[in-house]
């Protein structure tokens, strides 16, 4: 299964930020919203409610249901290229995998022995190479086992490699659609870096790519425009890193995605609410 669709299209029109729509509320009443993934086959929405140890399930048009719970206070969430969906758990200090058939298992929960902070938001590329950041957020009063806040790559042998050492809490992390160019938010930095991506999946060339405040989860569209969960809404970058605008919504945002049988919709999770806004480039 692959819920991802990695195609750039030159063709696009610019983005004009005047034909985004307004973030609509479709969900409120949680604790606090995180992790949203389109399951595109099976047309349905999953997040997570961190504080509520849960991660639900949406079903179109309405309906809400518990997926799994509890949740070891999951975050970010992904499906690999062989259905199985990767959950970053801030309980349990590890990525997990949770295959069609129902079967828990752990990816990765240590770096050379010593434990992760608390695994918080994940990306996958098309050839099953997975990648994930370690910031100490969900860490609490446990003692920290590592001295760095990580991004790890899981190669698709299952090999983990430390790709970079922080200190300013990496975050969210999105490919470009040609998946040569990662994404990443370092959040007490308050700053979108970028870095080359290798077809052995190593990264190199990190470099500044927009200021924004507290960027969070983010999201890419077709035309490889960056939508950035941050302090003051939705930040909607172009390729280039110029920000157009700025989707606001009720509560602070921590991530979005691209769902909706068109793949435009943008799904925003917002503290203890859910939104949805009508975007006109899809994602993937």
């Amino acid at each position: 299964m692959s819920n991802n669709n990695h195609r750039s299209n030159p063709n696009w029109p610019p983005l004009q930020f005047d034909q985004i729509g307004p973030a609509e509320l479709i969900g409120e009443g949680f604790l606090f919203t995180e992790g949203p993934l389109w399951n595109r086959e099976q047309g349905y929405l999953l997040f997570s409610d961190i504080t509520g140890n849960t991660i639900y399930k949406w079903v179109l048009p309405d309906t809400l249901e518990v997926f799994r719970q509890p949740s070891h206070y999951a975050n970010g969430l992904a499906y690999d290229r062989h259905g199985n969906l990767l959950a970053a758990e801030h309980g349990a200090r590890r990525v997990s995998r949770l295959t069609p058939d129902g079967r828990l298992e752990t990816l990765a929960d240590n770096y050379q022995g010593r434990k992760f902070h608390s695994p918080n938001d994940i990306a996958v590329r098309s050839d099953n190479t997975i990648y994930f950041t370690d910031p100490p957020y969900g860490l609490g009063r446990r003692p920290p086992e590592l001295p760095f806040m990580g991004l790890y790559r899981v190669d698709p042998s299952g090999k983990l490699h430390l790709e970079g050492e922080y200190d300013q809490y990496p975050n969210g992390l999105a490919f470009s659609p040609d998946e040569k160019t990662l994404y990443l938010a370092l959040t007490e930095g308050d700053e979108v870096v970028a870095m080359d991506v290798a077809d052995d999946g190593s990264t190199s060339r990190v470099r500044s790519f927009a200021r924004v405040p507290y960027p969070d989860g983010m999201a890419v569209d077709l035309a490889g425009n960056i939508y950035v969960a941050g302090e003051d809404g939705v930040a909607v970058l172009t390729p280039d890193g110029t920000q157009l605008g700025t989707i606001i919504t009720q509560r602070m945002p921590a991530n979005c995605t691209f769902a909706g049988p068109e793949g435009n919709w943008l799904i925003i999770t917002a503290r203890d609410q859910l939104y949805r806004v009508l975007v006109p480039i899809p994602g993937f």
